[in-house]
């Protein structure tokens, strides 16, 4: 009997016992098999259990429009190394840029304006006219965030402006009184740090914009924030230089603290980033060299997993794919370090710069290429070059 000749779901059976170049081998036998195997359905296992593949832990598929055949052969390439290095931006004078991905628009921060570009789809490189310019900052801009509709920027000169990314309304909220290093917003609600040891929660609803609901005292400079994908709580990382825990969760509501996290940091050992995966699920990175995987399920106490950066650089940045990859920002060196959570060291290193003070400020990524934001400099890794020898 054929082997295409068999009912579809003993196929499918049949073929999840083979490894991607078994596949790809037996996919080049005829057009039905071809056809047959270039199902997403045939690639939905291996695609989970592999880096950057677009499919979460919870299987859901963040690039439906790309086929899992495809990402899968990528992946390999994220894997082993294999990419091209190439410079999007460059600037003249040093800045501390941050950078966004939504779909194929990128959005850069330098000095008091964000630019957004839109990416070419053949190359993820930026078009050369920039398609929107966010301003209204007296000083540069700290950090900025996403939603559906709106752009939100916190700045050194201590405010917030919500922008419309549809037109040029924008609002201004005030309340720190000084630089507001980090925010972010989900679910309608804003949740800004500042330097001036306070965190702030505000409305993003039409009938209360610019109110301030809550103001937490943190008796510590607050360095990075994070909204829980539940909406109930929130986390704050601070610079660890008084007797408090540089993590702490709060809850949204009634901005009680709910927990702190680790009981071990040293000294200065600030917390720059945090990125949650789920609603128990975090990762966080700073100044004492390593990322750090909490699962709240378990323990407050202690994390499940750490890994430490090999020269010891401060981590400026973090970015997870949801599954089992995070990609690191370094302090020196420009350095990218890709992660995958089930080994202990470094799946692979990219040295962007030759210059020692070249810290890597922000990163983002999809599916095919990295992007990460330096001093001078902006820079795309495209992981879309030909397939690596184990895929061969």
């Amino acid at each position: 009997m054929f082997l295409f000749q068999l009912p579809e779901d003993v196929l499918f059976l049949v073929l999840s016992y083979l490894d991607p170049r078994s596949l790809c081998r037996l996919s080049q036998a005829c057009k039905r098999s071809y056809m047959f195997i270039s199902r997403d359905a045939v690639w939905r296992k291996i695609a989970k259990d592999i880096i950057n593949s677009g499919l979460t832990r919870q299987g859901i598929d963040l690039c439906p429009s790309i086929p899992l055949k495809d990402r899968v052969r990528v992946s390999h390439n994220w894997i082993h190394g294999v990419c091209r290095k190439e410079v999007l931006l460059k600037w003249k004078i040093n800045l501390l840029p941050w950078i966004q991905l939504d779909c194929d628009v990128l959005y850069l921060s330098q000095a008091a304006n964000i630019s957004a570009y839109h990416l070419r789809a053949e190359g993820g490189k930026l078009k050369n006219n920039r398609v929107a310019l966010f301003s209204g900052h007296q000083e540069d801009v700290c950090r900025f965030t996403l939603t559906d509709t709106h752009l939100i920027s916190a700045g050194g000169d201590g405010k917030i402006i919500v922008h419309d990314r549809g037109s040029d309304y924008s609002v201004e909220y005030y309340g720190h009184n000084q630089e507001v290093n980090c925010i972010d917003c989900k679910g309608g609600v804003i949740v800004s740090g500042s330097r001036d040891k306070t965190a702030k929660i505000w409305a993003l609803s039409p009938d209360r914009f610019g109110k301030c609901l809550h103001t937490i005292p943190t008796y510590d400079r607050v360095w990075s924030v994070a909204i829980s994908p539940s909406l109930c709580n929130f986390v704050t990382g601070t610079a660890c230089c008084e007797n408090f825990a540089p993590l702490r969760i709060w809850d949204t509501e009634r901005c009680h603290l709910v927990s702190c996290l680790g009981t071990e940091f040293r000294r200065g050992a600030g917390v720059l980033d945090i990125a949650y995966e789920s609603p128990f699920q975090l990762l966080t990175c700073g100044y004492d060299t390593f990322i750090r995987y909490w699962d709240l399920r378990v323990c407050s106490r202690k994390c499940v997993m750490e890994w430490e950066e090999p020269h010891d650089s401060a981590l400026y940045c973090i970015k997870t794919d949801k599954n089992h990859m995070i990609a690191s920002g370094s302090s020196y060196y420009g350095v990218v370090r890709l992660w995958d959570k089930r080994q202990t060291r470094c799946l692979q290193m990219f040295q962007l710069a030759p210059a020692t003070s070249s810290p890597v400020y922000s990163l983002c990524f999809n599916t095919t290429h990295l992007y990460a934001a330096l001093a001078s400099v902006l820079y795309s890794l495209d992981f879309r070059t030909a397939a690596s020898q184990s895929w061969k």
